[in-house]
């Protein structure tokens, strides 16, 4: 018989999730796989104290990683389009191009604003830091700038992007549970998002200035590459229609899957017929990556990338994340911290304070967004409509934490996303990551100083959200 959990033992897979992942991620050094593996372990085990057998718990987590399979395809096909868009010469001519054009003096700031208007368009953060992204990357390293400072920088405009954009899966989840409608939670999110972006962006402007004067002296290093990049492909300005027909094909509302598995194999067929690649050698760039052999070694580490298989490591901290956050919600661990903190809210201020603060238990606990989404704004929108604050409040709450400030939790799935992408640790480019911080303290403020909190009256009783799993699922995709 089931039976109700105290608050330690609801809390003691997190706890035991985040010692494990302490100790993996900074001193053992050996990822976040077993420490989830533990966590789910340790998550299975409180529901069996807590009167669940082992086949309701395999049920948790099989209806959690079900929630997860359409993000698992789009993670495949962005690995897909990073090696065909390098075989295509698609990423060497931004690179190019970009070392020609982009002056050192003002380069960080830039790299954040086209990658948040990339993002913006594409509705994806995933895509944009995996496509001009991963070019920022290699024309920083070009220009001697840091590449934790670089990386902070793509990191905050793409999800700069991906919070804004009505095409974004994150930005539709977040209302659809808030139980408001899609563009008030937009609307309402300008009031974090443009300020937190906007002194992000003087921020990369005065950091990025303390390493210009080093980039300038690198001529020597930025021809070398150009070079490199010219003897191993046709570098021409309309290899760049492929991102602006990707960037069209999101504005037309093309789903997701579709469309990146369009562009990824068109970016096959430009790298048979433009740079005369073999299609075996095509096929072995879309499956395990693309490999450069220019004899040039800064190169060649810029370009040996992407492939299917690359994100294997991703996925399956999705999965297994995924599995986990199903246990934690389905067995009643989740809902138990979450009344403790309501029991404590006494004002808008609290209320919001709680809300951020239990999207980030489940940040630390699954490192998944889509999780760190859902399981808050499910479990809050009874409390919001009870103190008659619009749960536009709410989405937008769960927005700045689980969209954004998840990139904070080293071991979530993008930040590991990230650094697979940029060839560095999490810890390098989280401190520069200013967007992360920003978001969720301007939230905090509004909080508990009233400003921008809207409220409601709700006349029907609060009551509890009953999700169908296929439309959750759909929501997903979209």
């Amino acid at each position: 018989m089931e039976k109700e959990m105290s608050g330690w033992l609801a809390a003691l897979p997190i706890l035991v999730l985040v010692a494990a992942a302490s100790m993996s991620v900074f001193v053992w050094d050996a990822g976040m796989l077993l420490p989830l593996v533990i966590g789910v372990l340790a998550a299975a085990v409180v529901a069996a104290v807590a009167g669940f057998r082992w086949a309701d718990v395999q049920e948790m987590m099989v209806r959690g990683v079900g929630r997860a399979l359409p993000a698992v395809f789009i993670l495949l096909l962005i690995g897909l389009i990073v090696g065909s868009w390098m075989a295509s010469g698609v990423i060497p001519t931004i690179i190019h191009y970009g070392l020609s054009l982009i002056h050192p003096s003002v380069f960080v700031p830039i790299v954040a604003l086209v990658t948040g208007i990339v993002s913006i368009t594409l509705g994806s953060s995933f895509t944009s830091i995996a496509t001009v992204g991963l070019a920022f990357m290699a024309i920083g390293e070009g220009l001697g700038f840091p590449a934790g400072l670089v990386g902070g920088a793509v990191i905050s405009g793409a999800f700069f992007g991906d919070k804004l954009s009505p095409l974004s899966d994150t930005t539709n989840i977040a209302p659809a549970m808030a139980e408001t409608d899609l563009f008030s939670h937009i609307r309402h999110m300008l009031w974090d998002t443009l300020p937190a972006f906007g002194l992000s962006i003087v921020l990369y402007a005065v950091v990025g200035r303390m390493f210009a004067g080093a980039g300038t002296s690198d001529a020597a290093s930025i021809g070398a590459i150009q070079t490199g990049l010219t003897e191993q492909f046709t570098i021409h300005p309309l290899l760049l229609l492929l991102p602006v027909l990707t960037v069209v094909l999101m504005i037309k509302k093309v789903p997701a899957i579709p469309a990146l598995a369009g562009v990824g194999l068109l970016g096959a067929v430009i790298a048979v017929i433009v740079q005369g690649m073999p299609v075996g050698a095509v096929i072995q760039a879309m499956t395990s990556g693309f490999t450069a052999e220019t004899g040039v070694p800064a190169v060649d580490s810029l370009l040996n990338r992407g492939g299917m298989t690359s994100m294997l490591n991703t996925v399956a901290l999705l999965i297994i994340a995924t599995a986990l956050g199903g246990i934690l919600e389905e067995s009643g661990s989740f809902g138990v911290l979450t009344r403790k903190m309501m029991s404590r809210v006494q004002s808008a201020g609290s209320l919001i304070a709680a809300t951020i603060l239990s999207t980030f238990v489940v940040a630390f606990a699954s490192g998944a967004q889509f999780l760190a989404i859902v399981l808050p704004s499910r479990t809050f929108v009874p409390k919001y409509k009870e103190m008659g604050i619009d749960t536009v409040n709410l989405s937008r709450c769960v927005e700045s934490a689980g969209t954004v400030g998840i990139n904070l939790v080293p071991w979530s799935v993008p930040a590991v996303f990230a650094a697979g992408m940029f060839g560095i640790s999490p810890g390098q480019f989280i401190p520069y990551a200013f967007f992360a911080f920003l978001v969720p303290l301007i939230n905090l403020i509004f909080g508990f100083t009233g400003f921008t909190i809207k409220r409601k009256t709700y006349t029907a009783e609060p009551a509890v959200i009953e999700v169908d799993e296929k439309e959750e699922v759909a929501a997903w995709a979209k």
